[in-house]
């Protein structure tokens, strides 16, 4: 009976969490389909996707989410490429400041990025790089390295050496073993890599929201708040159609990477046996 009894508390606790966890989800969709929707959830009456229509309709939000998408996937795409070019002779190098080199990346990491904006950006004042796309890329770039290549380097130690050797001794180069060899057999890191890095840039607020003046630059991660209006009034029908499309890029790309993932697992599989 005392078992039972702990085990239900355990349940009831459990089906608490989930339900504060699935309740802002459900008003979120619940809302986005609602022209009246408020603060509380509601089914709801009538159906409409007049919320939908008016976002989309808004070449503002279309805009936004383009160059969310460009600076989260330019910031995704150039953290794998360096990352992996720095993790290899971190991975299969014996270099003499390697330890070290590796607690100063692993310093970096816990290193808030709101600690180093104010130098940030004077340096992009003087070097007149604000409200540059590019430039602040590259800001993103350089402040998820010190992740990626920790990350990268962990994922990069768990593919065998002596296949790149065999590739060696058939006449592939350092860098053909890593493109033919090891990328591959990484799928599964590279894809982790990507998604984390990807979701952190697109949900960032604070690097576009300093460095990006210009409204038609700025991603979506900081247009969202166009409906949060003067003295309290939120467009919440309208705020909850973005917020469920906003999520939809992370969401793809995540089932997207699912195929490479188990590809990777499975070559990885092949190779050991």
């Amino acid at each position: 009976m005392n078992h039972r009894f702990h085990r239900n508390i355990q349940y009831a606790i459990l089906v608490f969490l989930g339900i504060c966890f699935l309740a802002p989800l459900l008003w979120i969709v619940f809302a986005a389909f609602d022209l009246n929707a408020r603060q509380g959830i509601k089914l709801p009456t009538p159906f409409s996707l007049d919320n939908f229509s008016a976002v989309l309709g808004d070449s503002g939000n279309i805009r936004s989410f383009g160059v969310g998408i460009l600076l989260s996937g330019g910031q995704a795409l150039l953290v794998v490429v360096v990352s992996m070019l720095a993790a290899y002779p971190l991975s299969r190098y014996e270099m003499k400041f390697k330890k070290s080199f590796l607690l100063s990346i692993l310093f970096m990491t816990s290193l808030p990025i709101t600690a180093v904006m104010v130098p940030v950006f004077q340096m992009f004042l003087y070097f007149k790089l604000q409200n540059s796309i590019f430039a602040t890329m590259l800001f993103l770039t350089a402040s998820s390295l010190p992740y990626g290549i920790w990350m990268m380097k962990n994922f990069m130690d768990s593919v065998p050496i002596d296949l790149e050797e065999s590739a060696w001794i058939d006449g592939t180069s350092v860098w053909g073993g890593l493109r033919r060899i090891v990328a591959p057999l990484m799928l599964p890191g590279i894809a982790t890599i990507a998604i984390f890095t990807f979701s952190g840039s697109w949900g960032n607020f604070f690097v576009p929201y300093i460095l990006l003046q210009t409204p038609e630059k700025l991603p979506a991660s900081v247009t969202i708040y166009q409906f949060f209006g003067s003295h309290g009034m939120v467009e919440y029908g309208r705020l909850a159609a973005f917020s469920l499309l906003y999520t939809m890029p992370s969401v793809v790309l995540y089932i997207f990477s699912q195929r490479y993932m188990s590809k990777g697992f499975s070559m990885g599989g092949a190779t050991k046996g």
